[in-house]
């Protein structure tokens, strides 16, 4: 089963694809969607759907999951993150790809049995788990990839 994990933003977000296989978990691919302030909030919502798209095209995840938006301090943030996790729903349903939402407490306590991991840490437990030569690089693809873990220990 290949699952796509989405650590969603604005200017960022990360993806993380994996193969589960019985128990096995294999690394696909990971990387980010990036979108530039100097871009209308309509060209960077497009821009983040249509790559989207283009990640379930090639990849053909048979299931997703995404990071539920836990809290932010700027409202003008957390207003806009919101609308590209709808963006990125709308993706997922249009090519009937069931989801789910994991906060972030959840996603590091599923991984490291500590809600209060910190960056590091998970990047470490992540790059251990799918047997990868170094650290899961950008922050936010590393968070895609652990949110695609935290979703295969559910199934």
């Amino acid at each position: 089963m290949i699952i796509l994990g989405i650590d969603p933003g604005i200017a960022s977000v990360g993806y993380g694809i994996i193969k589960k296989d019985k128990k096995k978990l294999k690394h696909i691919a990971h990387g980010i969607i990036k979108t530039t302030p100097d871009m209308d909030i309509e060209e960077r919502f497009l821009s983040i759907y249509n790559e989207i798209k283009k990640l379930i095209k090639e990849f053909k995840p048979e299931e997703a999951s995404m990071e539920r938006l836990f809290f932010f301090r700027n409202q003008k943030t957390v207003i806009q993150v919101s609308q590209a996790q709808g963006i990125i729903m709308l993706a997922f349903k249009q090519k009937k790809i069931p989801f789910i939402m994991y906060t972030p407490l959840n996603i590091k306590n599923v991984l490291t049995g500590d809600g209060k991991a910190k960056k590091a840490e998970m990047q470490k437990i992540v790059q251990k788990i799918l047997k990868m030569e170094r650290h899961p690089t950008p922050d936010d693809a590393a968070d895609g990839l652990a949110v695609a873990i935290c979703h295969s220990f559910k199934l």
